[in-house]
């Protein structure tokens, strides 16, 4: 009789993935998402037009009502982006200091993933899995 496999116990403990298709879990999470993400907007000095792009492509109505007011339910998908640009500000603090960390994402980059591109644009333009691959590289950086 072959006995089952356990992981092995642990101190270290995760909380669970939110579940963004549950509509109470965005709700929960979208005000304190679109603050942070305007805080980042403001601390990269990136051009609204920039950030609607970064956003999914908001249109300026929408965008400037989040602006004002962020108590606004926000989709999976714009969850997600914010997300991503959460942990690529975070570890960017990490590995530089605080100009640096803010001034990174307009200075072109010569690792060949961004052809010579800022990593701004790079993320503009590849949407939501560049900002998951922009995100990986700099976490991989930071873990050494």
């Amino acid at each position: 009789m072959t006995r089952a496999l356990r992981y092995p116990a642990s101190r270290y403990r995760t909380d669970p993935a939110p579940d963004l298709a549950a509509r109470g879990e965005r709700e929960r999470l979208s005000a304190p998402a679109l603050k942070a993400f305007f805080n980042i907007m403001t601390r990269w000095k990136v051009r609204d037009e920039d950030a609607r792009a970064l956003l999914g492509g908001v249109t300026n109505g929408p965008f400037y009502e989040m602006k004002r007011n962020p108590a606004r339910m926000l989709d999976a998908d714009r969850l997600t982006r914010v997300s991503y640009l959460i942990g690529i500000f975070k570890a960017l603090h990490i590995l530089h200091s605080r100009s640096l960390a803010d001034e990174w994402v307009h200075l072109p980059n010569s690792n060949p993933l961004f052809g010579g591109q800022t990593p701004l644009a790079y993320m503009i333009r590849g949407g939501l899995p560049a900002m998951q691959t922009v995100r990986r590289l700099v976490d991989a950086r930071r873990t050494g």
